[in-house]
């Protein structure tokens, strides 16, 4: 990809875009991609922030018309999107009368995912809520349940795999107050729906307090793991995630440690954010040892999502962006770790991402 398009894209990222129409479709709270819209800009699946304050302000703009939607910056056309449909699984409901899309959702074009259960211990309370969560919105208005069955998740599985091609799962959770984390029962929702429709699965929770946690996983068919640190940088970590800081870094690199021993290399990630005002070295040196552990470390920008105690913070600068981008880039390569060796989760689907451009 052009140096100047891939500048662009990561500016977009970070920015968001304007939309004449079509923001009505943007997915509102909940604690993955929100605020945003899924499009495809060639081969690549970008999600598109444009509901948060800086989209409004932004530079770009995506214009809809009779063959499509157009990227333009400041009037100028960038390229060509095309926004990925509304899935039909989301016209479908449980013999209970409840609406699939309130189970799980699309993020990006071919990944199913849902927060199996839709609280976190620490939420409620502003003095341990990380303060970019908005996992309370989606419950509080209705679009959501709080907590999604084994069952339910394979019968919703089953149909986006046969009606809109998903090809694997992501399963998160607020953090449960308990020794696993809630990580068993995601592996208990893992393996209905490996069961049902062989499609790979990732889950996604805290540190366990016993390793014996990841072997049970896969035995219950996981295929990947994401234990997100969100920043390595314990200054930011005290003042944007207090309750997951309690969990410390040294604490955090034994779990990857003991989840790559049982899952392999490439399959066990970790969200990092940029723009919480975090030091550039200490992300750097977070993430170069992590890649040395065989761990992915997912780097994004922060989106300013609504709802959020973070709504109104700036999102981080496209130079800044790059720099990380490029450097952890180098880092995989020469670490022989990719983005393809994952086989579900936020890596595989990359579309938050532009890092696998860098690889």
């Amino acid at each position: 990809m052009a140096g100047d398009m891939l500048r662009d894209l990561v500016a977009l990222q970070c920015q968001g875009a304007r939309t004449r129409s079509g923001s009505e479709e943007a997915r509102r709270g909940g604690a993955g991609p929100s605020d945003d819209r899924a499009y495809r800009m060639g081969a690549h699946t970008l999600m598109i922030p444009t509901r948060n304050r800086p989209a409004r302000g932004s530079p770009f703009e995506i214009v809809s018309g009779c063959d499509g939607s157009t990227l333009e910056k400041q009037g100028e056309r960038i390229g060509q999107l095309v926004a990925v449909p509304r899935p039909q699984f989301y016209d479908l409901q449980t013999a209970d009368g409840t609406s699939y899309e309130k189970l799980a959702r699309l993020h990006g074009s071919d990944c199913l995912a849902t927060t199996v259960v839709q609280e976190c211990h620490r939420y409620d309370d502003p003095a341990t809520r990380c303060r970019f969560c908005a996992i309370g919105v989606s419950l509080a208005s209705g679009a959501t349940v709080h907590t999604k069955t084994p069952a339910q998740l394979a019968e919703v599985a089953r149909a986006a795999k046969m009606l809109d091609g998903v090809t694997h799962v992501t399963l998160t959770s607020g953090t449960v107050d308990r020794p696993d984390r809630g990580a068993l029962y995601l592996g208990e929702c893992a393996a209905a729906i490996k069961r049902t429709t062989g499609l790979p699965v990732q889950v996604q929770f805290e540190p366990p307090s016993d390793d014996s946690v990841f072997a049970a996983l896969k035995d219950l068919g996981v295929d990947d793991i994401g234990l997100h640190i969100e920043s390595f940088d314990p200054a930011v970590r005290a003042r944007v995630t207090p309750g997951k800081a309690s969990i410390d870094i040294e604490q955090y690199f034994a779990a990857f440690h003991a989840a790559v021993r049982v899952m392999g290399r490439g399959r066990v990630s970790t969200y990092v954010i940029l723009g919480l005002g975090e030091d550039e070295g200490l992300t750097l040196d977070g993430c170069h040892r992590a890649i040395s552990l065989g761990v992915y470390p997912f780097v994004v920008p922060l989106r300013p999502m609504l709802g959020t105690m973070l709504a109104k913070a700036e999102p981080p600068s496209l130079e800044y962006v790059g720099r990380v981008y490029d450097a952890v880039g180098d880092m995989l390569a020469r670490a022989r770790l990719s983005s393809r060796d994952s086989s579900a989760g936020c890596v595989k689907c990359r579309a938050c991402s532009l890092l696998q451009l860098r690889e």
